[in-house]
């Protein structure tokens, strides 16, 4: 397990808590005590504190104790809202993935623009929380965040006019085109943090080898690539994300033409 803020690796399974408990809790629909004392503390605030902690110290970090010191209460009193750290990592993860209120942060209104903003926020998610990386998000609790976010983009795309499992697997294939690239990010980051080399100091301790080697004629393609090919300027996130949405045109051309 890699330690310390800006860990990458994989810690955590979404839903493996209580899932109803979970889906109660997200959704606002479990019984609420009609006795006892009178709470000092609200469920926005306890999930709220741990993404503060995650954010700041790592996902590691992040336990039912340091969340109550963070809020600075005792331990048990947590448990009066979240069974446990199982159920708030989900409550955590619908938390930091609301939607953004504003339909023009989806692009102009066509399926393209909504795509292409989707992969942008998607990936300045990731840079605002990398701990979510460490996250196995392959079987999610469907709060309202993920709905919410998943109902604004299908309206967006649904005149692609393609089949409702292929609009899926289109916010599917890019959702994991980001996943690559913000980890990615995430390990350049964290190999800077560890060796105190920046990005471009790395690779000018490579250069002088790397020259000879090249000189020698055992590489020609490589040798022949023009010098600014390396160099940190070109976005090769937002190449990748247009050729990927260049294909979808494809597709949605012929579905045109078949129908």
């Amino acid at each position: 397990m890699t330690s310390g803020k800006g860990g990458t690796s994989d810690t955590e399974t979404s839903g493996s808590g209580d899932i109803v408990r979970t889906l109660e809790l997200l959704w606002d629909t479990g019984r609420r005590p009609s006795r006892g004392p009178k709470p000092t503390l609200s469920l926005d605030q306890i999930v709220e504190a741990a993404v503060r902690v995650a954010d700041a110290e790592g996902l590691e970090s992040v336990s039912m104790r340091r969340v109550a010191t963070e809020l600075g209460t005792g331990t048990m009193s947590l448990y009066r809202y979240v069974p446990g750290k199982a159920e708030l990592l989900d409550l955590m993860l619908d938390r930091v993935q609301r939607p953004s209120e504003n339909p023009a942060d989806l692009g102009d209104g066509g399926w393209r623009s909504a795509l292409e903003a989707m992969g942008r926020a998607t990936l300045a998610l990731y840079r605002r929380h990398p701990w979510l990386l460490q996250v196995n998000q392959s079987r999610p609790i469907l709060g309202p965040s993920a709905l919410d976010g998943l109902e604004k983009v299908l309206a967006r795309i649904k005149p692609m006019g393609l089949t409702d499992r292929e609009l899926v697997s289109a916010i599917i294939m890019i959702d994991g085109y980001v996943v690559g690239a913000a980890r990615n990010q995430l390990y350049q980051r964290e190999a800077e943090r560890r060796t105190g080399l920046t990005d471009a100091e790395f690779w000018q301790a490579q250069t002088p080898v790397l020259e000879k080697i090249m000189a020698s004629g055992r590489y020609p393609l490589l040798a022949s690539l023009d010098e600014d090919t390396w160099t940190p300027g070109f976005d090769h996130f937002e190449f990748g994300l247009q050729r990927i949405l260049d294909g979808l045109e494809v597709i949605v051309a012929r579905r045109a033409e078949e129908s």
